[in-house]
Parts: C-alpha cells; structure tokens; sequence
C-alpha cells in the first residue's frame, strides 16, 4: 500500500493540504479529482516523496518514505510529473534509457536495461521514435516518450500528473489504456486527471479535493455525483451511465 496518514503541507506560508489521508492498493487505478489550487499536484507530490510533509506520514508498505533510500525509492516508484518540456538534445530512445537509472551498474545499459526500454517503447507506441531528437517531436509524442521513461523504470507505483495534457482524444485512449494495462499487471496507478468522464473510465476508487482536503472518495458511482460535483465544482451536470457501464458526465452550466 502507498499511504498518507494525516499529512499536512504548508508553501510559502500558506496550508496547502490539511489533514489528507489516502490509501491507495497495488492493481488499481486511482485517481485524484478536484477544481484548480485543491491540492491535486500537491498530494501526488508527497505521495512520490518528491515533497516532505510538514506533518503525518507517506508510507510505502507500512514503511515511512523518508526510511527509504533515494534510490531504492526511485526504483518503486515513477512520476510522471505534469510539465513535458524537455531541454536536452537528445534522441527519443537515449530520453527513455534515463529510467533505467536507478536499476544500472557500472557497466552501462544490460540486456535487462535494453529489454525494459524496449518494452516501454513499445507499450507507447513510441518506438517509431527511437532516432528522433525530443525536441523535434510535438508536444503529444513528447509526452507518450517521457511515460516511456518512467515505465522504463518498471516501477512497482506509477504516478502521473494530468498524463492526458496535449494528447489527441485518440491518444487520450491509448494513454488511459496504457495505465490501465499497467495496474493490470499489479502495478499501483494514481493519476491527476480533469476530465470527469475520463476519469470515470479508467478509475478503480477516485479521490475527491477541495481545497486542500478529501471531499470525498470511493468508487467512481460514489463520487461522481450530481450533488457532489455541483457543490465541489460549482457547476450543473447531467451524470449518467452509457451502455458500456461507463459513468459519462454533461456539464450544463455554473449553479
């Protein structure tokens, strides 16, 4: 389990989280919803152990973050952070190569390294990439290249924040598709997303924000309600369930 025990965060004198307390499983899909400045990329922040809390705990299999090393966390868990920019001149596959970091000895990639990566390219349709330079690719194929990099890694938790930025609906698909297959294979998925719909689909529990707490969490049928989302959101939805199963929210207006 990746846990946050009653964290806080306090930036540049302001409480950016109070009191929040996940709980999120290996296998499923978690995703975390809330309007801008909740808290979102906050929490996933902390959840990486990318940023110490000012209070609580983040733990990794009853473990506290803090008690493991660097490495071994980079090992366990890949961030896929929200930013796509990129400032190396560097071909697609070598990008990729950098997720194998935390696992290489001092003889270079392996034939392990070499299998991970091509995995990863291939799990993103990015292999027709391998010999383009990053900072010649559009800012979709960028993206898809730089999950590479953290599957590349074979972490036993992927997070990733607002994944579906500059994608096509297409590669919406394929990207959602892509994490799905990940938890599926045991590996725990938490996602910032905004698309409620969206969310819906690939979500196996949701995490509701509103500034800076847990509104609410649970099943994408618990959450994602009319109720609930008028009051978080301060819009007017229609919330209904297509012939899929899948929950599909209309926003119609503000309340």
């Amino acid at each position: 389990m990746l846990r946050a025990d009653t964290i806080d965060l306090t930036l540049s004198g302001r409480s950016v989280l109070c009191g929040v307390s996940v709980a999120c499983a290996p296998g499923k899909v978690t995703v975390i919803l809330g309007p801008n400045g909740a808290g979102k990329s906050s929490l996933l922040a902390c959840l990486s152990g990318g940023r110490a809390v000012n209070a609580g705990v983040v733990s990794l299999d009853g473990k506290p973050l803090t008690a493991i090393t660097g490495k071994d966390r980079a090992r366990r868990i890949g961030l896929l952070p929200q930013s796509g920019d990129v400032h190396w001149d560097i071909e697609a596959r070598d990008l990729v190569a950098l997720g194998r970091f935390a696992h290489q000895g001092r003889g270079g990639l392996s034939a392990t390294d070499n299998a991970a990566i091509d995995a990863a390219m291939h799990a993103t349709d990015t292999a027709q990439f391998a010999t383009r330079n990053v900072l010649r690719l559009s800012g979709g194929e960028r993206a898809r290249v730089l999950l590479a990099r953290v599957l590349a890694g074979e972490p036993v938790w992927l997070l990733t924040d607002e994944p579906l930025a500059n994608l096509d609906p297409g590669h919406q698909i394929d990207m959602l598709d892509v994490l799905s297959a990940q938890a599926k294979r045991g590996t725990g998925v938490i996602a910032v997303l905004h698309d409620l719909t969206q969310a819906a689909r690939i979500a196996d529990h949701i995490i509701l924000m509103r500034r800076g707490a847990i509104f609410a969490s649970g099943t994408p049928a618990q959450v994602l309600t009319r109720e609930t989302l008028g009051e978080v959101y301060g819009v007017a939805c229609v919330v209904e369930t297509g012939a899929d199963g899948v929950i599909m929210v209309r926003v119609t207006g503000r309340t």
